[in-house]
């Protein structure tokens, strides 16, 4: 019995006992059933945040990948308006050099008309003025050789021959 006494005194057997009748009373409540539900709750939230976490993450990518394609896209639009615009500069080039070698020829060729004229012109000047001195001269000749009548019929016959000869 001295055993059981020297027990009964003990703090540690106390400390024991309470701690027995705690346990008791804390599954006699459903604590037990209560922390389990709170633990399933809590991994439950965990799971569907890891869920929600992963679902966000493959949208991320699906963005990213539909961003690098219209990246690419717009890269490659770029590209081929640059490229047309090179080929729309080349063309307006080539038809900017057509026309002024056009331009360039018209003009050469109303200078050579306006010259192959003024030659023309000169050419008639040069032939009225020496129709006007064959004739005067042919006028002199004829009015000193020839007299009379005759002489003025053969002078204004000689003159008109030689102005349509030369003209």
């Amino acid at each position: 019995m001295e055993k059981l006494l020297h027990l009964l005194g003990d703090a540690e057997f106390w400390v024991a006992v309470a701690f027995v009748i705690f346990v008791v009373g804390m599954g006699y409540l459903g604590v037990h059933k209560m922390v389990a539900k709170s633990l399933d709750d809590r991994a439950g939230h965990i799971k569907e945040e890891l869920d929600e976490a992963r679902k966000l993450k493959d949208e991320a990518a699906q963005l990213l990948a539909e961003y690098q394609r219209k990246r690419q896209q717009a890269e490659t639009e770029a590209q081929d308006i640059i490229t047309g615009a090179k080929a729309e500069a080349e063309r307006m080039a080539i038809e900017a050099k057509a026309k002024i070698e056009e331009f360039v020829a018209r003009r050469t060729k109303m200078a050579e008309t306006k010259i192959a004229q003024a030659e023309a012109q000169a050419a008639a000047e040069v032939r009225s003025a020496a129709a006007d001195a064959a004739a005067a001269a042919a006028e002199r000749i004829l009015t000193q050789e020839a007299k009379g009548a005759l002489a003025g019929e053969l002078i204004a016959k000689g003159i008109e021959d030689v102005r349509k000869k030369l003209n």
